[in-house]
């Protein structure tokens, strides 16, 4: 039976990563009376000016981790290409969670695919590349080429109809360990969040359907509308996944649904974009949640108070003109002046095409209405293409 660790009362945790994941998991522990120190090589990281104290340096520094082992009572993370050797590190002195076995599983495509298939998790066909002789032995096309490693908003993915695009797509990537996954009719993609504490007690949040851009998430709604019967098993699965990974803290699930059936794609171990509404929409935001299981707290409850929606808003709609860092930003009044929309700035000083410098959520007692509102919203921002 595993021993579950104590409850750990406000102390400094350390926090390895300073975007705004990070920068919420601050303004969360603060409200619980936590301080936070925070890793990341950027002076400028949006975690930084909220956080106590600030390690500006690699993940992999050993005086900045043994920094964190001196003065930090648990550590998390905010991002899954954290090293998880430096993770393993400070687990033989400190409190961490999720821990650096469930991180390096979704580190690595091969591994987290594999890690579904074996625990007869759904999941569609793959195969593993590591060298050119694999793409001679059958593969299922059209499909799509991912990195194992270092691959998140849809970069270092390719799709590719047959095999003499695949070889090509291989090499583009510069013969990398790839997965090759055969490609699947979309009805639509759904996610869970969830949070699982040490003693195996799981609370997840409403399901929630996701729309992407150019591989980026774009929208999400709260509660997808889907039958119920489809989300209660998605909660399950994911559930299940997380036991099997004997995982601790808040977990992204992120789910194909093709011909009504669900389909595993990939996990995120640390709280989801998918999962922000819940700031506005829950008792207890996905990133409390963090904080609970990290320090042994009671999970809060995972209802939503209303229906939600929520809109990323990425560098590409900030001008390039004006003064200051930012350039020209967007025009806020109208999603301020909107009853029941929230508007949130990670504090990002420099927009790029692609980046993630805020988003909106809109709350609405009829699903369908914040809907058409937050579109309608993200249309006169400018948002992809209304």
């Amino acid at each position: 039976m595993a021993v579950v660790a104590p409850i750990l009362p406000p102390a400094m945790l350390g926090m390895l990563g300073g975007g705004q994941l990070g920068r919420y998991f601050v303004i969360a522990a603060r409200k619980l009376g936590y301080r936070v120190t925070v890793l990341d090589p950027d002076p400028d990281s949006p975690a930084a000016c909220m956080a106590d104290r600030h390690l500006i340096a690699e993940f992999e520094d050993p005086k900045a981790l043994a920094e964190i082992a001196a003065t930090c009572a648990a550590v998390s993370t905010e991002f899954e290409n954290v090293p998880s050797s430096s993770l393993a590190l400070l687990a033989s002195s400190l409190r961490v969670a999720p821990s650096a076995d469930c991180v390096a599983i979704a580190q690595d495509r091969i591994r987290e695919k594999t890690f579904f298939r074996d625990g007869g998790l759904p999941v569609g066909a793959f195969r593993a590349i590591t060298s050119r002789q694999q793409f001679e032995e059958a593969c299922e096309f059209p499909g799509v080429l991912k990195r194992a490693r270092f691959g998140y908003d849809g970069k270092g993915q390719t799709r590719v109809a047959n095999r003499t695009e695949a070889v090509a797509a291989w090499e583009a990537m510069g013969e990398v360990p790839c997965v090759l996954e055969a490609l699947v009719a979309l009805d639509l993609e759904l996610s869970v969040v969830l949070a699982r504490g040490g003693d195996g007690e799981v609370r997840a949040f409403p399901v929630v359907e996701n729309r992407h851009t150019n591989g980026i998430l774009d929208v999400s709604i709260a509660p997808a509308r889907v039958p119920d019967a489809l989300a209660a098993e998605a909660v399950q699965i994911a559930s299940a996944l997380a036991e099997r990974l004997g995982y601790v803290g808040t977990l992204g699930v992120e789910f194909f649904v093709s011909g009504g059936r669900l389909f595993l794609n990939e996990i995120a171990p640390r709280p989801h974009n998918s999962g922000h509404y819940t700031i506005d929409a829950c008792p207890g935001d996905q990133f409390e949640q963090q904080l609970r299981a990290l320090c042994g707290l009671p999970l809060a409850d995972g209802h939503a108070f209303t229906p939600a929606v929520m809109v990323n808003l990425l560098g590409d709609i900030w001008g390039q003109e004006g003064d200051g860092p930012l350039g020209r930003a967007p025009d806020w009044t109208g999603v301020l002046g909107t009853p029941g929309a929230r508007l949130h700035l990670y504090g990002k000083n420099e927009p790029r095409v692609g980046r993630k410098m805020g988003h909106f959520t809109v709350l609405d007692a009829s699903r369908d209405k914040a809907v058409e509102r937050a579109l309608t919203l993200r249309a006169a921002l400018g948002v992809g293409n209304g």
